[in-house]
C-alpha cells in the first residue's frame, strides 16, 4: 500500500480514513486517480478537491459512503452508477436488521477494498456482472441461517462467495487454531479467493496451462474427492517442500489460489516497504539488508523482488515476537514454491503486457524498487 496524506495539510492518512484528523477535511479515495483526497462540498451535492480551489474534475460519493458510512470511495461526476469501483462488484449482502451484520458489511467491504485497489494496481481491474455477465465478477456476503444452513466460502463462475462470520475476529481466529491453520484474515480469504476467480481468466485460452501442470499439477484431477481425501488424511508428509500451506497440496486449484494469495501479500508488504522509505542496515555486515535507492529505469526482475522479501519477512518475524506477539509471516518459501510465485508474477506481467495501458503501475513500483543501485 501506497502513502497517502491529506492534501490539504499534509498529515498523514490511512486508505480508510473517512476525515483528516489534523485539518478536519472530509476524505475519499479517488480510484481514478489512485489517490487519497481531502474534499470540499459543492452546493449541489458534488464535491471537489481541497487543492484543486475551485478548479478541477468534480465527485461524487459512493452511495455506500453517503448513506451507509460503510465505504469511503468516490466517483467521477460523469458516472451515475451511484456506487463505487468496488462497491459495485457487491451483489449480495446480508441482511442488516441485526447490528452484528452492519459491522460484519463494513469490514468485509474494507478488505474488498483494499483487494481492488491491489488489483488495479497490478492492472487486473476485474469487470463487474452488469459490464461483462461472462467474465466479469461478483460477490456475495452470505450468514448462515436456519433455513439456508451453513453458508460456504467459495468462487464459482465469477461469483464469490464469503461467509460473514469470517468477519468475526473471534469466531475466524477460534477456526482458525481449530484447523492449525498459522494465518486466516478476511483479507487472505479475498486474496485467495480472487486467485480461483483470476485461473479462468488467466487460463482461458489455454496458453499457459502446459506451465501450470508442469508446476501446480493437473486441475482436471477429481476436485470434490481430492478435498475430501485432503480433510480425511491431511497433507502428504513433507508437503513444505512443495506447497506454501497445508491446503495448497489438496488439488492444484488450490494450490494456484494459495499460491497467488502468498504473491498479493508480497506485492503489497513491499510496495508498503518502498513508500515508507523502510531500510535495515544491520551492524554486522552478514545479517540481511534491505536498500531503498533505487534505479527506476530499470527491468522489473522477480529475482530481485524476493531479494527484498526475504529481509523483510525476516524483520517482521523478529519484530513481532519483541511485541510478544505471534510471527508476522509464518510461511516457508521452499524452490518449489518460489517457482510457482515466479510462474504467477509471469503471468501476470505477460497478461498486463498484451493489455491496454501495457504496464502496470505495481510491477513498474516493485521494478523500480527491486533495481538497488
Amino acid at each position: 500500500m501506497q502513502n497517502f496524506h491529506c492534501d490539504h495539510c499534509g498529515h498523514l492518512v490511512y486508505f480508510e480514513n473517512v476525515r483528516c484528523d489534523a485539518c478536519g477535511h472530509a476524505l475519499g479515495y479517488l480510484s481514478d486517480l489512485r489517490t487519497m483526497s481531502a474534499l470540499v462540498p459543492s452546493p449541489d451535492g458534488l464535491w471537489q478537491r481541497a487543492a484543486a480551489d475551485g478548479d478541477g474534475p468534480r465527485y461524487r460519493m459512493c452511495r455506500n459512503y453517503a448513506v451507509h458510512n460503510v465505504c469511503n470511495w468516490m466517483l467521477p461526476e460523469q458516472d451515475l452508477n451511484g456506487l463505487c469501483e468496488s462497491c459495485r462488484l457487491t451483489e449480495i449482502i446480508p441482511a442488516l436488521g441485526l447490528p452484528q451484520h452492519r459491522t460484519s458489511r463494513y469490514r468485509m467491504e474494507q478488505a474488498k477494498r483494499r483487494l481492488i485497489y491491489t488489483l488495479s494496481m497490478l492492472g487486473l481491474t476485474p469487470a463487474s456482472k452488469a459490464q461483462d455477465p461472462v467474465k466479469g465478477l461478483a460477490f456475495r456476503f452470505l450468514a448462515d441461517s436456519v433455513q439456508t444452513g451453513r453458508v460456504a466460502t467459495g468462487h464459482h463462475s465469477g461469483i464469490i462467495t464469503l461467509n460473514i462470520a469470517e468477519a468475526d475476529d473471534l469466531l475466524r481466529e477460534r477456526t482458525r487454531s481449530q484447523m492449525g491453520e498459522p494465518y486466516r484474515t478476511l483479507l487472505g480469504h479475498f486474496r485467495h479467493e480472487i486467485g480461483h476467480y483470476y485461473w479462468d481468466r488467466l487460463f482461458e485460452t489455454g496458453a499457459a496451462l502446459a506451465g501450470f501442470r508442469a508446476l501446480f499439477g493437473d486441475e482436471r484431477t477429481d476436485y470434490s474427492a481430492s478435498l475430501r481425501r485432503h480433510y480425511e488424511q491431511g497433507p502428504p508428509p513433507n508437503w513444505q517442500r512443495s506447497f506454501v500451506s497445508a491446503y495448497a497440496s489438496a488439488h492444484p486449484w488450490e494450490d494456484w489460489a494459495e499460491t497467488w494469495a502468498q504473491y498479493l501479500h508480497m506485492v503489497d508488504a513491499l510496495q508498503t516497504v518502498q513508500a515508507v522509505g523502510l531500510a535495515l542496515t544491520p551492524l554486522r555486515l552478514d545479517d540481511p539488508t534491505l536498500a531503498t535507492r533505487v534505479n527506476p529505469r530499470a527491468a522489473e526482475s522477480f529475482d530481485q523482488m524476493l531479494a527484498r522479501w526475504f529481509p523483510l519477512s525476516y524483520m517482521l518475524n523478529n519484530l513481532h515476537r519483541s511485541l510478544g506477539m505471534p510471527d508476522g509471516y509464518q510461511f516457508t518459501l521452499g524452490e518449489t514454491v518460489i517457482g510457482k510465485l515466479r510462474f504467477v508474477h509471469d503471468l501476470i506481467a505477460a497478461s498486463v503486457s498484451r493489455a491496454d495501458p501495457p504496464t502496470s503501475p505495481i510491477i513498474a513500483c516493485l521494478a523500480a524498487a527491486s533495481a538497488i543501485e
